[in-house]
């Protein structure tokens, strides 16, 4: 893995899980989800899930990455993963996506969390203790400094890992996930963006 890879994948990982927690602060990151209008320059004006349009200043140093789906069988005991979980009725916690982090992202962000997928949702990156078959997918017990909880994770949620992109691959259309903090001119400065690719779209 190169070193601009290795910094990409390392900063997603600390933007993913550290940096973007307060969204209603002013100055601090936002993650904006949504597809691509158009990137004219260093220019990314993204429509938003939410129904707005923003655009983003991304600089030629954010970084940019894509998505790669894998299978619920390549997690394994000893990756590190990112799971966005939500508690079901008997209160334990359902994935609604994995993000399993390459190597070199190891460690970071670790924790849980508040995330924003949905009511009550949360994000967990940890180490993957065991993986247990389960009626209903697998069942992963996941542990960080300071805790460990387990996650569900059914055969129809998002498996995904981070893989190196380039700005050419922003194109109209495409479903993105973008890191960035409010500017006071109403736009934003992107410090990561992941983007959709071959069809797979950045499920976090």
């Amino acid at each position: 893995m190169s070193i601009r890879l290795k910094l990409a994948v390392s900063f997603a990982a600390l933007t993913l899980a550290g940096a973007a927690l307060a969204q209603s602060s002013a100055d601090k990151p936002e993650r904006i989800r949504g597809e691509i209008v158009s990137l004219s320059g260093n220019t990314l004006t993204v429509h938003r899930h939410s129904g707005e349009t923003v655009t983003i200043d991304v600089d030629p140093s954010a970084g940019v990455n894509a998505v790669k789906a894998i299978q619920l069988g390549d997690i394994k005991p000893g990756s590190y993963v990112g799971a966005a979980a939500m508690p079901g009725p008997d209160g334990k916690l359902t994935a609604k996506e994995v993000l399993v982090f390459p190597e070199a992202a190891r460690g970071t962000g670790e924790g849980h969390y508040a995330w924003d997928l949905g009511a009550n949702s949360t994000m967990t990156n940890a180490n993957v203790d065991t993986v247990v078959q389960g009626t209903s997918g697998r069942d992963l017990k996941l542990s960080y400094k300071g805790g460990s909880n387990t996650i569900n994770v059914p055969t129809n949620v998002p498996v995904v890992t981070l893989i190196p992109a380039t700005r050419a691959e922003l194109t109209t259309g495409k479903k993105v996930f973008v890191v960035a903090t409010p500017e006071k001119n109403g736009g934003y400065d992107g410090h990561l963006v992941v983007v959709e690719k071959d069809g797979v779209a950045p499920p976090m």
